[in-house]
């Protein structure tokens, strides 16, 4: 079996990561698994690169335009809003026509266009969708936030601002979605099946006008088993980790989580005195990266994934203050090396945390910023504070159970086969 994984980037970002291991994983099930990029940055065989430097940015600068238009000429929603308008010829890639089942999976910013999507819906093959955020069932934002126009028809987009309206950039878009999943309905032996990766993520795709009415399964990242490192790691028992692709992206909560660490200050004196926060990833402000209130290293973009285990595997709590995540994979990857996850309760969090017992949930109102940094404060005292018993081993068994890259490459094999 040949299975084409779109992608924009083979390790850049979440779901590049997510996609290449899933790649790895279905090939040492002896599947014959590609990635398809724009963006290469492993340089594997087994990846394919699309385009050249100048046809990449083209659609891209297209694209942004457009909207750059649409939403008034405002810089701070320009990268939150994607609408598939301009992008690669991907239905031409010998592998891709080669291929039995076509992945599509995090393919925004001039990869794919809605267009090309009918294109590669008319080759004929089943498409799987595998959805990192929720783009998918909306008109053009990844992430809805307090926003609930997707469960009808978008518009009045809040992105727009005064740009925003009934018949909007959102709703235009949306309609278009609705063209083409209705289109591979209606042509297709198989309309394409979509992945969330959480069960929040099923629920919202659930109640969204666009994919009601489509088949959404739940398959969980892959994650593979953590090596035992080849120098025992000295725990430290006050220590922080907070990653990120971009530490100060709104999304992330990078304001709760340096409340939290003043209230730590505030409230436990002597306990946030031995701290250490390290942070890793990127802040586009480089004032971002001051007021954490507690020691802080930042440790810069880390891509070896051995470096990275063995942050974790120095540190005793890996918190997340995201305002919503589909399946944070800084909580699986924490867990599988013995790190205390501490995050809020809003998105696929629940299907990684078990509460008090392999990490800790805090509640999240969206009517109540100050009770929500508390219980965060609240939630890293006792990740940092207690005894926690046999937690390693129960975090590192729960990650092999749910995240086991083996299982999850059967899971994926059994529907590509159910397909075809």
């Amino acid at each position: 079996m040949k299975v084409a994984i779109i992608n924009r980037s083979d390790r850049r970002g979440g779901a590049a990561m997510v996609s290449y291991r899933l790649m790895e994983s279905l090939r040492e099930a002896g599947i014959d698994a590609r990635m398809i990029v724009m963006e290469n940055l492993s340089y594997s065989p087994e990846v394919i690169s699309v385009g050249s430097r100048m046809s990449d940015k083209i659609p891209f600068l297209v694209e942004r335009l457009g909207i750059f238009i649409q939403n008034g000429f405002r810089r701070d929603t320009l990268f939150q809003i994607d609408t598939a308008s301009d992008g690669l010829p991907l239905s031409s890639v010998p592998f891709v026509r080669e291929a039995d089942v076509i992945c599509l999976n995090w393919i925004n910013q001039g990869m794919l266009s809605l267009k090309e999507l009918k294109r590669l819906l008319s080759l004929g093959k089943p498409i799987v969708w595998t959805m990192h955020d929720q783009w998918c069932f909306t008109g053009i934002c990844h992430h809805t936030g307090e926003c609930d126009r997707f469960i009808e028809e978008c518009g009045y987009c809040p992105l727009l601002g005064s740009r925003k309206g009934k018949n909007d950039l959102s709703r235009k878009v949306w309609k278009k979605k609705k063209d083409c999943y209705q289109y591979a309905v209606g042509n297709c032996k198989n309309p394409i099946t979509f992945v969330a990766v959480s069960n929040w993520l099923r629920q919202r795709a659930k109640m969204s006008s666009l994919l009601s009415d489509q088949r959404v399964v739940v398959i969980p990242n892959a994650f593979p088993e953590q090596k035992e490192p080849d120098v025992v790691m000295h725990r430290d028992p006050k220590c922080i980790v907070f990653g990120a692709a971009r530490l100060d992206d709104p999304v992330k909560g990078l304001p709760l989580l340096k409340e939290a660490l003043r209230l730590l200050k505030e409230e436990h004196p002597e306990l946030a005195e031995e701290v250490t926060l390290y942070t890793f990833g990127n802040f586009k402000n480089p004032a971002s990266a001051e007021g954490f209130h507690v020691g802080h290293i930042h440790l810069g973009h880390l891509s070896d994934d051995r470096v990275i285990a063995d942050t974790y595997r120095k540190a005793r709590c890996v918190v997340s203050s995201s305002l919503w995540e589909t399946l944070p994979g800084t909580l699986v990857e924490g867990q599988a090396n013995g790190c205390i996850p501490v995050s809020f309760d809003r998105g696929g969090q629940s299907d990684i945390i078990d509460h008090l017992s392999t990490g800790y949930l805090a509640r999240f109102d969206c009517e109540d910023t100050p009770g929500n940094a508390r219980r965060l404060m609240e939630g890293i005292v006792w990740a940092l504070e207690n005894n926690h018993e046999g937690i390693e081993e129960r975090m590192k068994e729960s990650v092999k159970r749910k995240f086991d890259s083996h299982q999850i490459a059967s899971q994926y094999i059994s529907l590509f086969e159910s397909l075809l």
